[in-house]
């Protein structure tokens, strides 16, 4: 059984993590097929927005338990080379990529959430940085992402503690977008994902990597990255359509380009 399943639907690709008897843990398999679907995801124009989910009970347990202390440190150094491609690939992506979570996001696979560009939950969802359990430090790129979005004393808190927080708890904190019933998470995030597929790509993807340059960078920096990208969106189809639909006074149909 293949660990990761890759469908399209029109403008929107589904990635899903499936290995449900293990609760999604992570294999070789699994992190360099998300790599390799995002890669596609940016080179074919034909899709616009990324939905990251797993299957069964929950999104991902992470890395896989029944490995660990099977492996030394030149393994470990190789397999999280590879979980960083999938976490640079996520970031780097001019699309945005949204994280569909149920059950348990747990240590890697609660910082492969962080890496998206949104988080939507279902209510049952457990979000836990279950590293210090077994004596280690978060990696794929938790230690990054968690104390800038919810400050370093709350995210020491979460590490040094590793015991998991509800979706209400997440949503509060500032890590999740929405929380939604179990029922209704495919849905919502389907129809978040179609209408952000519908929106202005180049600008979304142009936010989005000042976004992430704004977090190491000077408000100088910033303003200068504004200022030397607005003048290429203006000439932007995109652009053009939307200055065009608020005049006839219609929603706007944006191309991505």
């Amino acid at each position: 059984m293949s660990h990761l399943l890759v469908e399209q639907s029109g403008p929107v690709l589904s990635i899903t993590m499936n290995r449900p008897e293990s609760l999604n843990a992570f294999s070789a398999e699994m992190i360099v097929g998300i790599t390799e679907a995002l890669r596609m995801a940016e080179a074919n124009e034909e899709i616009k927005a990324v939905i990251l989910s797993g299957a069964g009970r929950s999104f991902s347990a992470g890395g896989d338990v029944k490995t660990m202390g099977q492996v030394n440190g030149q393994q470990i150094y190789e397999h999280l080379g590879k979980l960083n491609e999938c976490i640079l690939a996520i970031k780097k992506l001019g699309k945005p990529v949204i994280a569909a979570v149920h059950g348990f996001a747990a240590g890697a696979a609660f910082n492969l959430a962080l890496a998206c560009d949104f988080i939507f939950a279902a209510e049952d969802s457990k979000f836990v940085m279950s590293f210090a359990q077994v004596g280690l430090i978060s990696d794929g790129g938790g230690l990054y992402f968690l104390p800038r979005l919810i400050g370093p004393q709350r995210a020491k808190e979460l590490f040094f503690n590793a015991e998991p927080i509800d979706a209400v708890t997440a949503k509060s904190y500032g890590i999740v977008n929405r929380t939604v019933p179990l029922e209704q998470l495919k849905d919502e995030v389907s129809s978040y994902a179609f209408r952000l597929s519908q929106g202005p790509l180049q600008a979304f993807g142009q936010m989005k990597r000042i976004i992430e340059q704004a977090s190491y960078s000077r408000l100088e920096d910033i303003l200068e990255q504004e200022r030397l990208t607005q003048p290429m969106m203006i000439e932007t189809a995109d652009h053009q359509e939307g200055v065009l639909a608020f005049k006839e006074k219609r929603k706007p149909e944006f191309q991505g380009k």
